[in-house]
């Protein structure tokens, strides 16, 4: 009787070697394996080459499949043959049956009792172990597996080739076992890692936004055509000279006429060169070249195409050809960081004049200085901020490209990070009348 129990013992313990073996193989990471294998590692060199052949790695799964199905086969004929003829002669002195049921009784009983228990043992809690630990799992299994892939080779070449004709026939090509996953589990692998501590909350926000990237467009991340601060083609070099001065931005579109009309790109420091020179009669020997960018291209696509053409920004076009905007490196990276400021950025607290005659507010300005501008009675503390005012204003916490009206003046939120205002867009202050009529 316990020779018979070992062997049972050491059929479960095979069904739960190749049940590991399986799921191992199909969640061991391969850039894990790889560098344990440039260390040396001989059993992570064994198995490397089985995970990155995808025909490889599906005559393993195919091994481990037959093995599961033969040491569980074998257990439970060897089980109604040595310990159902033990049990049948106790259940026809307990209950009364004749030899003959209480054969098939033992048959039937024996047969439950090792299947939920190769079911347990052999395959729930080696597959559990395996997913803990899939590499580790891997390393371990991989000789026992090879061993079985010379001993079941005319099995697996038989059932495979069943497999694939099986396929062919119903018009299913056959791919076999790759390590690829959809975008949307990938999401789901990343949030389980955050979720086990081995991601940080905003490293899970970065992938996230990295995965999504492709489905953004410059069309969704650039600077609209309102919202633009360019220069005129025909401006002087002085005033030019002054408007870069109290620029925050490093890179200004230059336009002819409207904006509709973007000639150029014109780059601060090609101005201070100039000025430092002597000067120049006018900005068109300093113009710099600007792509033009299809609002439908991805952001993805994007940052390939502005870096093949030695650019930081490019000028957005509709299918019709005109201008609607201007896309920057910094709006596509911002995008996937959550924002990067431009170098000259956050150092000035400077207003900008848009095309349509809004001023462009920081939130750090005073808000007595942005209240003078815009002809505003916005009243707080001297050191109180346009940011905290309107917060304070509305109550709350407003969201990207809101528009309110506060105190009389019409203001867009332009860009919320985290809880906090950092530019708005402001328009003119309503008279009196208006506000009535509406």
């Amino acid at each position: 009787m316990l020779l018979a129990w070992t062997i049972i013992v050491l059929l479960i313990l095979l069904t739960a070697l190749y049940v590991a073996a399986e799921f191992a193989a199909v969640s061991a990471r391969r850039s894990r394996l790889r560098r344990m294998a440039e260390d040396g590692h001989l059993l992570a060199a064994r198995i490397l080459p089985v995970l990155q052949d995808g025909r490889a790695l599906d005559r393993y799964i195919a091994a481990s499949q037959v093995g599961i199905t033969l040491s569980s086969l074998i257990l439970g004929a060897y089980g109604q043959a040595t310990i159902a003829p033990r049990v049948a002669p106790w259940l026809e002195s307990l209950g009364g049956m004749d030899e003959a049921a209480a054969t098939s009784t033992a048959a039937a009983a024996v047969l439950i009792f090792l299947t939920t228990l190769a079911v347990i043992l052999g395959e729930l809690v080696p597959k559990s172990l395996a997913l803990q630990n899939p590499t580790r799992a891997a390393i371990f299994t991989v000789l026992p597996m090879q061993w079985s892939l010379y001993a079941f080779a005319p099995f697996i070449a038989v059932l495979n080739g069943s497999g694939v004709g099986l396929l062919r026939l119903l018009g299913v090509p056959a791919t076999g076992h790759r390590h690829v996953h959809s975008p949307e589990e990938i999401e789901l692998l990343i949030a389980e890692s955050r979720d086990g501590g081995l991601l940080e909350p905003l490293e899970q926000v970065r992938l996230h936004r990295a995965l999504r990237l492709g489905l953004r467009t410059a069309g969704q991340l650039m600077v609209p055509r309102a919202r633009l601060a360019g220069i005129e083609a025909d401006t002087p070099f002085d005033e030019v000279l002054r408007l870069v001065a109290s620029n925050p931005y490093s890179r200004l579109p230059v336009y002819r006429g409207s904006l509709e009309n973007v000639i150029g790109i014109l780059h601060t420091k090609d101005v201070v060169a100039a000025y430092v020179h002597g000067g120049a009669s006018g900005i068109a020997s300093l113009l710099r070249p600007i792509v033009r960018v299809p609002d439908s291209m991805a952001a993805d696509r994007l940052l390939a195409f502005l870096r093949e053409r030695r650019s930081h920004q490019g000028v957005v076009v509709d299918a019709a050809g005109a201008v609607v905007g201007l896309i920057t490196l910094e709006d596509v990276v911002g995008e996937l960081l959550g924002g990067v400021a431009d170098e000259f950025k956050g150092a000035q607290l400077q207003a900008i004049r848009l095309s349509d005659g809004r001023l462009r507010i920081p939130a750090m300005m005073r808000l007595d200085q942005a209240a003078a501008l815009v002809g505003a009675r916005w009243q707080g503390t001297p050191d109180t901020g346009v940011g905290s005012y309107v917060v304070q204003a509305l109550g709350r916490v407003p969201e990207s490209g809101e528009q309110v009206v506060i105190e009389g003046v019409d203001v867009e939120i332009e860009v919320i990070e985290g809880d906090a205002v950092m530019t708005i867009i402001a328009g003119r202050r309503r008279l009196p009348e208006e506000d009535g009529a509406r």
